[in-house]
């Protein structure tokens, strides 16, 4: 890392204040992320090249801290940012999690956990120290947002708003195809049978081809049913996945499953893939069970056509 200016953020705050939820959501964004990493490691850690191969010099950094981090001196870490800054030329911010002492009450007092300043007190004692050991840094943030009225969900918007790119973000998008007759993918978050399209297995000349192949393609799409229905779908999706994205799920997969996984599941998966893309998205299509053999006793009986 030595030797490149880096986007590095620190993040603090009070104890309960969602510094975990934030760090997540950071790394959900594709920073590299570290918690409770002492600060006196930190000039280590920039100074270390990464493994050959590993893209890490690109990703910005975030490092979470508290009061609870080996050798905590709020006065003393502002200091040490300052030189930092100035030494390596890095573009360091500090984002500050406030919260109201009695929220923080009410949240330690659910979740049934010891304030880490007060292990044998009540933890409004815990919370007031904190406050005035971190009170150097509250001053010194650059960034601060204060959670008391904010769900973790919400915290995490807020994060992606404030931290996300124009791009990153965005989930994971995977469009796969598969058989039925095969077992049904498992991490599927939308899935659409396609056995109600005609079947090209029991047209002879078609059923050494795949969803892939034109003559097969234009046979499945001359199905009474295929026009309206594949249009539905891609409206549907269109219509969801900015909403996953907003809800910040890292990754959405789309499968579409017919008997064999041969033909019409992979058609759709490459027609509606085609689709999202001309909408802006962009999906990994793979076909689980595109080269497996064509066998009847899979497809049912020719009646299905």
């Amino acid at each position: 890392m030595s030797g490149a200016a880096k986007q590095i953020l620190l993040v603090t705050g009070m104890s309960g204040a969602g510094k975990s939820t934030v760090l997540r959501t950071l790394e959900d964004l594709g920073w590299e992320t570290a918690d409770n990493l002492p600060l006196r490691l930190l000039d280590r850690l920039l100074d270390t090249a990464p493994a050959e191969g590993d893209s890490v010099d690109d990703r910005p950094l975030a490092l979470g801290f508290g009061a609870r981090t080996r050798g905590f001196d709020a006065e003393r870490i502002v200091q040490r940012i300052r030189k930092m800054a100035d030494k390596q030329g890095h573009d360091i911010g500090t984002l500050f999690l406030d919260c109201a002492g009695v929220e923080l009450e009410r949240r330690y007092s659910e979740t049934r956990r010891r304030h880490p300043l007060a292990q044998d007190r009540p933890a409004g004692e815990g919370i007031i120290r904190e406050r005035e050991l971190l009170a150097p840094l509250r001053r010194w943030s650059n960034r601060l947002i204060d959670t008391t009225r904010l769900s973790a969900n919400e915290l995490a918007q807020k994060v992606r708003e404030t931290f996300g790119g124009e791009r990153e973000g965005e989930p994971v998008l995977s469009v796969m195809s598969f058989g039925f007759a095969r077992g049904v993918p498992p991490g599927a978050d939308l899935m659409f049978d396609m056995r109600f399209l005609r079947n090209p297995h029991w047209v002879e000349s078609l059923r050494p081809g795949t969803g892939q192949d034109a003559d097969v393609s234009a046979y499945i799409a001359g199905d009474v049913a295929y026009a309206e229905a594949l249009t539905r779908i891609e409206d549907l999706l269109l219509t969801l996945l900015p909403r996953y994205r907003a809800e910040g799920k890292a990754y959405v997969t789309i499968a579409f499953g017919c008997t064999g996984g041969r033909h019409r599941s992979v058609h759709c998966a490459e027609r509606v893939a085609a689709r999202l893309r001309d909408g802006g998205f962009s999906p990994t299509v793979t076909h689980r069970d595109l080269q497996t053999a064509p066998q009847d006793s899979l497809e049912g009986t020719p009646a299905a056509r």
